[in-house]
């Protein structure tokens, strides 16, 4: 039997403007709803945000004046005795920028200085009294006891908790060019960003000092053993330099207040918020509810042109059945 080749519709690919602009006009006042309803939001949402602020110092790395304090023959004996010969300067400045944000200094330093309830139940702060806007749902200044959730369990914040929040308030920086660093604190107070800067560089500083000063005096413990257990005139002179050496860096160590980052920029009182950013914010939310409101009109368009063509083929199939009853 022959049979006659159905002929293929090809759909048609190109897009008409005018029947896009068309669509579009049709869903109008869908895109302006849906744009005014957004635009709402993201001016409530924008002024709801309190103010934040940030404070920064500029740090440069203390050059340290213990730094080849013995003879580079000694340097394989310093090293296995666990003596630190100096000129690590460059070395001791990354793991300063490394400590500054280790879980166990952060912990520490919020501890030492009683930041929890600021940095954790704090919702604003009051310029005319210049103290924190505490949320008494989490904590309760009058009696000062942390709230309960809905599980009756304690809103007291664990030492993970502080650390977490604690780095999203922290950044440090380094200039590639000059090796400067800058560490900056954004809160929600302007006076308490100034402040926790300072006690941050002074408290990094005094970490990196007494952990210095703590291996000069182990290395010297060792070496003073060692020396009473030989009688090699050599060897004993080269213990006393040792032992020099290590007392020097206690004695630098001590006498410097700055040892490890030389404060060149001091941190101050911002007198301008850095955020929220409420113009873009508003901007934001106006843009994406225009583009979602010409999304749905879209979506609806596609798919009442799918119905029309759906009920044409209907329409098209109905008198052939019948021919064929």
């Amino acid at each position: 039997m022959n049979q006659t080749p159905e002929s293929q519709h090809y759909p048609d690919d190109e897009i008409d403007l005018r029947e896009l602009f068309a669509t579009l006009w049709r869903g109008k006042w869908i895109i302006i709803g849906i744009t005014f309803i957004f635009a709402v939001a993201g001016v409530a949402y924008a002024l709801s945000q309190p103010n934040v602020y940030t404070a920064s110092a500029l740090l440069a790395p203390a050059q340290s004046e213990s730094g080849g304090r013995v003879g580079g023959q000694l340097a394989g004996l310093a090293s296995l005795a666990g003596v630190n010969l100096g000129g690590g300067d460059a070395n001791k400045t990354v793991i300063a920028k490394e400590v500054v944000q280790s879980r166990a200094f952060l912990t520490d330093f919020i501890r030492r200085h009683n930041l929890e309830v600021p940095l954790m139940a704090a919702e604003g702060w009051n310029e005319e009294r210049e103290q924190w806007v505490l949320d008494q749902e989490i904590y309760d200044p009058n009696t000062s006891t942390w709230g309960m959730d809905d599980d009756g369990k304690s809103l007291e914040p664990t030492d993970w908790d502080l650390v977490e929040e604690f780095r999203e308030l922290l950044s440090v920086s380094e200039n590639k060019d000059n090796g400067m660093v800058t560490i900056s604190l954004t809160t929600l107070s302007p006076v308490a960003s100034r402040d926790w800067v300072e006690k941050l560089v002074r408290d990094l500083n005094d970490h990196m000092r007494d952990q210095d000063v703590t291996e000069a005096e182990a290395s010297i413990q060792y070496l003073e053993g060692k020396l009473r257990e030989t009688n090699i005139a050599g060897m004993q002179q080269v213990f006393y330099q040792l032992i020099e050496s290590e007392t020097r860096t206690i004695m630098l160590a001590n006498a410097q207040r700055e040892y490890v980052f030389k404060t060149i920029d001091p941190a101050v009182v911002p007198q301008e918020k850095s955020g929220p950013k409420r113009a873009l914010i508003c901007v934001v939310a106006t843009m994406l509810g225009g583009m979602l409101g010409v999304f749905i009109v879209f979506v609806m368009a596609f798919i009442s042109h799918e119905k029309k063509d759906t009920a044409k083929e209907k329409l098209g199939n109905e008198p052939i059945e019948k021919n064929k009853k």
